[in-house]
Formats: structure tokens, C-alpha cells, sequence
């Protein structure tokens, strides 16, 4: 599998294969690589957030505007399954590697194009990063608090969520390989991703043409399912089923509650919330999170404290499950990972090296693709060369 991908689409695709067992080789520009490599935190003078990003990978270093470096990825791609990129529609093909170019070469290939907004459409030439997308994509509209200034989520969920779709787009096109024989393009968009989310929201506007709006940590239908005030912070519930918003009740001492008609349904609370979440934070408000919590847990009501990021990643749960891992990097050490989602009973995850140090395996691989130590001479003279190359563009 090979990789030409820059900050978080393709990098994150293809970093879900590497874990998953692909042999991913990550296509660098010489000057520079990934942009990613630039951005600290840094650790011994490497990038934190990219050692993780691109754990189970080779670096190769070539000047795709240079012949010689066409030339070596073309080998490349003659014996891989897949190319995962996500630069500016056109950019691969204004150099001659786009789809209809390579598979020319290789009639079994899956290519994966990552972009902001797809490879055609009015929009599609124009750059598009995750917070575009969340914008255009109507994420933006419903998150904060309501009458807020516009808040966009606070990970790159267009970006990551585009990465989980491309790497499971490649998957599949793997499988449809096995029965036609041959590959295909695999477009897709951090906009359409940011989109497919709208669940809710499109069954809402669909149904009554009423448009979704920022609730908060409200749910959009049902109450109450929100962040709640304790003493000592905040805490989770989701008391939305007969079961749970009579156990809810019972173990924050709102039996009143119970009696009141107005809130038996779900929904109706969710529409009277404005008096219901004042009720009941005038009792949590007295409690601490770890007090109401464990009351909820007890009666079987979902609950859970906000936690931030300090505390995730020391959390018993995660840690008992051996989520967190850490993988060597030669100049960093140890780098702590987070773990891959996916857990397989027979077939576990790759927890192999931290991401590679640019061009790290240039000569490995390209020996192993046919070429001869002339050719591969010749790229590293250029590679040494080259003063300041243009930097590979984006999605």
C-alpha cells in the first residue's frame, strides 16, 4: 500500500491498515515530507503528533517533479494493492499518476482520493480543510450553546471521519477486486463526511422541514440526556427510557418528578427541559460528580463524569483493557500510542515502531522494487539536491 498524504486524511486512513496488517509505504517529499513533521509538540526534535499518526509505515523520499522520482513511484504502484492520497484534486494527475494513468499500469489497483470536497463539483478545486467542512457541512450549527458564536467540534472530525471512510472504502474495493479482477477510484470528501452525521438532523428537516439548531449538550428529541452540574463539575446522563427515567429519579431523589405527567415521555420532557434540567441540577448541584454517579450507576441509569484529557488517558478502564501502548521510535524512544478501536479475537492489531524519520526506508524499498543502485544513486544525488522543492499540497 502506498501513501501520498499530507496532515490527517490519507495518514489516518492508512494508518487503520497499517495497524490492521497493511504494508504501508509513505511517499515523502525529500525536502521537508510531511507537513505534520513540522508541528510540535516535538520530542528530540521530532513531532509528537506525528510519530503516532503514522505508527506501522516506511518512509520513502521521492521528488514526484522529477523523472527519476516518477519513475521509482511507478514501480512502486506496479506491485501494490493500493495508493492512498489525498493532495488537490488534480494534483496527481497534472503529474501523471492520477487514476486513469495508473491503472494503466497496474489494472488491479484501488486508489483512495481524500479531499475537502470531492473530486468534481463546483467546489472541488477550491482548498477545503476540516474546519471548512464542519462549516459548509452544517456542523458548525449545531454545536455551542444555544445563541452562541458558531463552535466547530474540538477534533478534526471531518478529517479523521474521512480517513475511517477511505480506509473502509479501500477495504471494500479490495473485496470487489477478488470478484471482478480488477480495481477502482474511491472518492471522498471531508464535506460529505461531515454531512453523513446528520442523522438526526436530516430525519428532523426531512419529516417537518424544521431545522436543526445548538442544544447545548442536549439531545435533539429526548430528556433528559445532557451534561448535568454537580458540586465538582459536570457529569453525563441518559435517562430517555421508562426503565432508566424511573431509576433516574429514584436515585437523585426526584420521586416528585415521577408524578408529574408532563414528563412520562421522553419527548415531552425534552420540550419542558428548560424547567425539567433546573429541577434536578437543584439537587445534583448539592452532590459531587463521583457521588451522583455512582447513585445512577447503582439503579442501572447511563451516566458518566466529563473527563478531560488528563484523565482519559490515565483512565483504570482504558488501561485495564490495554488500550494505550508504546511503540519505539529510533531518536524519541518510547512513544506512547493510542490504541486501534478495532479488536479481533484471533488476528490482533500491528503495535509496531512509531512513525519513520524521513526517508528512513527509501533504499529498502526501492531495492526491493527492481531497481538497480544506479537508479537509486541517481535519487538520492536528486533528493540532496533539491533546494526547495514545492511543497506537496493539501486536501
Amino acid at each position: 500500500m502506498v501513501e501520498v498524504g499530507a496532515f490527517m486524511a490519507a495518514p489516518f486512513a492508512t494508518m487503520q491498515l497499517a495497524d490492521l496488517g497493511a504494508t504501508v509505504v509513505k511517499v515523502e517529499n525529500p525536502s521537508g515530507g510531511d507537513q505534520v513533521r513540522a508541528i510540535g509538540p516535538f520530542t528530540e526534535g521530532h513531532s509528537s503528533p506525528f510519530a503516532r499518526l503514522n505508527r506501522n509505515k516506511r518512509s520513502v523520499a521521492l521528488d514526484l517533479k522529477s523523472e527519476a522520482g516518477i519513475a521509482a513511484f511507478r514501480r512502486l504502484i506496479a506491485g501494490a494493492d493500493v495508493l492512498v492520497e489525498n493532495l488537490r484534486p488534480g494534483a496527481m494527475r497534472k503529474l501523471g499518476l492520477g487514476f486513469d494513468d495508473l491503472k494503466e499500469l497496474n489494472p488491479r489497483l484501488v486508489y483512495v482520493s481524500a479531499s475537502g470536497w470531492g473530486q468534481d463539483g463546483p467546489l472541488a478545486d477550491l482548498p477545503g480543510l476540516d474546519i471548512m467542512a464542519q462549516a459548509r457541512g452544517g456542523l458548525m450549527s449545531v454545536t455551542g450553546m444555544p445563541g452562541g458564536d458558531p463552535v466547530k467540534v474540538g477534533v478534526p472530525i471531518a478529517d479523521l471521519v474521512c480517513g475511517l471512510y477511505g480506509a473502509l472504502g479501500a477495504v471494500s474495493a479490495l473485496h470487489a477486486r477478488g470478484l471482478t479482477g480488477h480495481g477502482q477510484h474511491v472518492d471522498v470528501s471531508l464535506l460529505e463526511s461531515a454531512v453523513s452525521f446528520a442523522i438526526w438532523e436530516a430525519g428532523k428537516y426531512f419529516a417537518t422541514g424544521e431545522t436543526g439548531r445548538p442544544l447545548g449538550s442536549a439531545h435533539q428529541s429526548t430528556a433528559p440526556y445532557q451534561a448535568i452540574r454537580t458540586a465538582d463539575g459536570w457529569c453525563t446522563v441518559g435517562a430517555v427510557t421508562p426503565k432508566t427515567w424511573h431509576g433516574f429519579c429514584v436515585a437523585l431523589g426526584l420521586t416528585d418528578l415521577l408524578g408529574d405527567e408532563r414528563y412520562t415521555d421522553a419527548h415531552d420532557r425534552h420540550g419542558l427541559r428548560e424547567e425539567l434540567i433546573p429541577a434536578i441540577e437543584r439537587v445534583t448541584a448539592g452532590r459531587t460528580t463521583a457521588d451522583v454517579v455512582a447513585a445512577l450507576e447503582a439503579r442501572g441509569v447511563p451516566c458518566a463524569p466529563i473527563s478531560d484529557y488528563s484523565q482519559v488517558f490515565n483512565d483504570a478502564h482504558l488501561n485495564e483493557r490495554r488500550f494505550f501502548w508504546d511503540a519505539e521510535h529510533p531518536e524519541m524512544g518510547q512513544v506512547r500510542q493510542l490504541g486501534s478501536v478495532m479488536r479481533f479475537s484471533d488476528t490482533p492489531t500491528r503495535r509496531g515502531p512509531a512513525g519513520p524519520l524521513l526517508g528512513a526506508d527509501t533504499v529498502e524499498v526501492l531495492r526491493e522494487c527492481g531497481l538497480t543502485e544506479q537508479e537509486i544513486d541517481r535519487l538520492l544525488a536528486e533528493g540532496a539536491a533539491a533546494q526547495s522543492p514545492t511543497p506537496m499540497e493539501s486536501s
